[in-house]
């Protein structure tokens, strides 16, 4: 009966890689056609000198991420098809300790084996991937400071949650799923909070934005959209890469706009605001609430399922457990993580949808398109992300329109030149490619 169970739960881990594996091609594949087939619109809007550059960058990083994604499960398969795994939770148990102490030194060794055979990967993607092409600027000191930092990260609030967990299955056995959601949910908003104030900070430097013309553009952007947030930074993001970005995080007083200076480097000052502005929406539209009620939702059921799990006797006897709910929850989640992808593509949506909102947002906030599309276009362009993914590829990893999809879309409502007559450096561009 072990070998039954974990052949089929190996099957089913093994199943999703094949299904990842084949979008990774589809989307390689497409994505190649279509900026061969765009190769004009992408060296004069994405101001790409050479698209094949393009195309090897977005090679390189799948088959990097693919080859340790097998990796990965091959090491999660033989770990529970040779019965490891339940040796290692039966030499738990027999320890004397106190189960939810077992069930934390057994997360707590998933976490360091995880860290380290992921280690080769990010070393390689940092000092060989990245250097390639021209975005690294890490050195192997601050790499391995990231590293060390970030598994310190992982063990102490891994080990908090799910200590807290395990003591309220011991404590409160009959409600306990309940009170683990309400945890897992508590702590992502303690997160929005400790995140931005605390963590980030480990990393990067925030600097407030002073005066001068950047803080002009922000305080005006500001005024427009009727916000009000002091808490606006630059990250120092180039010390480690050129890849520019932006995000909101937080809320209440915590809440905080970010932007990398890699971005503000390389936009205009409309683009910056665009961009603000776009960011902004996300509070302004309770993009942040309703995913995070989104994600409860999520939650709920898998901690439903563990309930399951944990409570039919089949899976200890299946896999040669112990009787300690720990050893069952491990199990529980190896089968809960395929069946999340799975419905990638209905979870997506609503951040798809969260996307195009704050688009949309921002070209009201400018009263134009045009200094979003170039955002976007620059986004694109300065990072070689790859414009045109296969609609499959997209829907299970996408949480983010492509962006011609959003560049056409803003067309279409403001007019071929976004609304923008006179506009520095937006001629109504050149026209934009079907989307992918």
């Amino acid at each position: 009966m072990v070998a039954t169970a974990a052949l089929a739960l190996a099957g089913l881990l093994l199943g999703i890689q094949l299904l990842e594996t084949a979008l990774d091609y589809l989307n390689l594949q497409y994505g190649a056609d279509a900026v061969r087939d765009a190769d004009e619109w992408v060296r004069n809007a994405l101001d790409v000198d050479d698209p094949e550059e393009m195309l090897a960058y977005q090679r390189s990083k799948t088959i990097l991420s693919r080859s340790q994604s097998w990796l990965g499960v091959a090491a999660v398969v033989a770990v529970v098809v040779s019965g490891a795994y339940g040796d290692v939770a039966t030499a738990l148990s027999e320890t004397g300790l106190p189960s939810a102490a077992q069930g934390v030194s057994l997360l707590a060794g998933a976490v360091v084996a995880g860290r380290l055979l992921s280690a080769p990967f990010d070393a390689y993607e940092t000092f060989v991937v990245e250097e390639r092409f021209g975005f690294n600027n890490q050195t192997a000191g601050l790499w391995l400071r990231d590293l060390l930092i970030g598994t310190v990260l992982a063990l102490v609030l891994g080990g908090l949650v799910g200590g807290a967990i395990l003591l309220a299955v011991e404590a409160l056995p009959a409600v306990w799923p309940v009170v683990g959601w309400a945890l897992v949910v508590g702590f992502s908003l303690l997160m929005m909070i400790v995140y931005p104030r605390v963590i980030a900070p480990l990393f990067n430097d925030f600097e407030p934005i002073g005066a001068g013309d950047l803080r002009d553009a922000v305080e005006d952007v500001f005024e427009r959209a009727g916000f009000e947030c002091e808490q606006v930074y630059e990250m120092d993001a180039s010390r480690r890469s050129s890849h520019s970005n932006a995000y909101f995080v937080g809320f209440g007083r915590a809440k905080r706009v970010v932007l990398f200076d890699t971005l503000v480097e390389q936009m205009d000052r409309e683009a910056i605001q665009a961009v603000l502005a776009h960011e902004l929406a996300h509070w302004k539209k309770s993009h942040i609430w309703k995913q995070l009620a989104a994600s409860a939702v999520q939650m709920a059921v898998v901690f439903a399922f563990l309930w399951w799990v944990t409570t039919s006797q089949w899976v200890y006897a299946a896999f040669g457990l112990p009787a300690e709910t720990y050893a069952a929850l491990g199990i529980g989640l190896l089968y809960a993580a395929p069946v999340l992808t799975l419905t990638a593509p209905l979870t997506n949506r609503l951040s798809l949808a969260h996307e195009r909102e704050a688009d949309d947002f921002a070209a009201a906030t400018m009263g134009e398109a045009a200094s979003m599309t170039r955002a976007l276009e620059t986004l694109a362009g300065e990072n070689l992300s790859n414009p045109f993914p296969h609609p499959a590829y997209a829907a299970f990893h996408l949480t983010h329109p492509p962006i011609p999809e959003r560049i056409r879309r803003l067309r279409e409502q403001y007019g071929e030149d976004g609304g923008s007559e006179g506009v520095a450096g937006d001629e109504g561009g050149p026209d934009v490619p079907p989307a992918a």
